[in-house]
């Protein structure tokens, strides 16, 4: 799998802790992360904006933006085409993004989720499949379809 991962300065450390948890139980995933390179502080549009329009034109299949909340990062990322960016706080959340919705960025809340439970996110996220019913295609292509 390849991945590509971005936080902002409240997200930085639970990057840096999920980077290294995927590097030591996934060594064959291709993890890349665009930074930051420390907890300074930074713009959250800016990274949103660059996991998201890698993942918009194809070049990852998923990508993860962590910021304190999530929110700014999910709003960010969901202006691209293409990019169905889903806050998840439940691994519950998680797997129903990616069943039903079909979700190819992960947001997540580096500030009021603990990092256990942020891990456990990101493994449902990254192995629960996109379910083939009708009824989920027919609203994941309308998503795309009435993007503008």
């Amino acid at each position: 799998m390849n991945i590509i991962i971005a936080s902002d300065h409240a997200g930085f450390r639970t990057k840096r802790d999920i980077i290294d948890y995927l590097r030591r139980n996934h060594a064959t995933w291709e993890v890349t992360d665009l930074g930051p390179e420390d907890d300074a502080p930074v713009d959250y549009p800016i990274y949103a904006h660059m996991v998201a329009s890698a993942v918009a034109a194809g070049d990852y299949r998923r990508g993860i933006l962590i910021c304190g909340s999530g929110i700014g990062m999910s709003m960010m990322a969901n202006r691209f085409q293409g990019v169905r960016a889903a806050l998840c706080v439940t691994p519950q959340m998680a797997e129903l993004s990616r069943q039903h919705n079909r979700s190819n960025v992960l947001c997540l809340a580096g500030r009021l989720v603990e990092l256990e439970e942020n891990i456990q996110i990101v493994n449902t996220w990254l192995n629960t499949d996109y379910t083939d019913e009708a009824r989920h295609t027919r609203r994941y292509r309308l998503m795309d379809l009435l993007q503008s």
